[in-house]
């Protein structure tokens, strides 16, 4: 009977990887490094997950990370003279963290057991998302608007991005703070990110409607 998965854990303080969503990454701490060489030796996987708010002071050693992360793909890598790397990882899916192992004399870096969560989207939900994420190509375009924005958003401008790939890539492009992207990766389906996605949405549109906003969050 094969044993519980292994993941590498990388944590970022500003970083909440997405299934399916390409992030690039800058890799200079001995410990990273050594994980990032590891994982190009082996599966290429690493385990993304964000450090809790009160963490964040803990950084330079093994901070508190919220529970559940993104398990990425190194698609590409480049290993600078000093032996930095820059990365590019590519969300493949959500996992729950079940125990961690601290580092070791040999092993800088913390790995975790995982579970590996799916996002469920039933056939019968469909009508539903497609009103949601018509609601959310709305909110996007009224917040471009409200910026100025040259660029017309209209629904044919994403025919041809799927459902999950879209809810996604939509929640990894606003610049939120981590604590608001956690929780839109929290969510346990694809119709739930969706219905997080609007609010958060509707809010930022709300903002920006109002001559006291211009400290909201943009698209990046």
């Amino acid at each position: 009977m094969p044993g519980p998965e292994t993941l590498p854990l990388f944590p970022l303080s500003n970083v909440v990887l997405f299934p399916g969503v390409q992030t690039p990454l800058h890799i200079f701490e001995p410990r990273y490094r050594q994980m990032t060489e590891h994982a190009l030796a082996g599966s290429r996987q690493i385990g993304m997950v964000a450090v809790r708010t009160e963490g964040v002071e803990a950084m330079p050693g093994d901070p508190p990370v919220f529970g559940v992360g993104c398990e990425g793909r190194i698609t590409d890598a480049k290993r600078l003279p000093d032996g930095r790397f820059n990365i590019l990882l590519l969300g493949t899916q959500r996992f729950r963290i079940l125990r961690e192992s601290a580092p070791d004399g040999g092993r800088l870096y913390r790995v975790a057991e995982i579970e590996r969560l799916e996002d469920p989207y039933a056939a019968a939900s469909r009508p539903r998302v497609l009103a949601l994420r018509h609601r959310a190509i709305e909110l996007v375009a009224e917040i471009a608007r409200s910026a100025r924005s040259d660029q017309p958003l209209t629904p044919n401008l994403f025919r041809e991005v799927d459902d999950v790939t879209f809810v996604n890539a939509l929640s990894n492009a606003f610049a939120l703070p981590s604590p608001e992207k956690q929780g839109l990766l929290e969510a346990a389906s694809i119709p739930e990110r969706y219905e997080r996605l609007i609010s958060i949405l509707a809010f930022q549109a709300a903002l920006r409607s109002h001559p006291a906003s211009s400290s909201s969050d943009a698209i990046h």
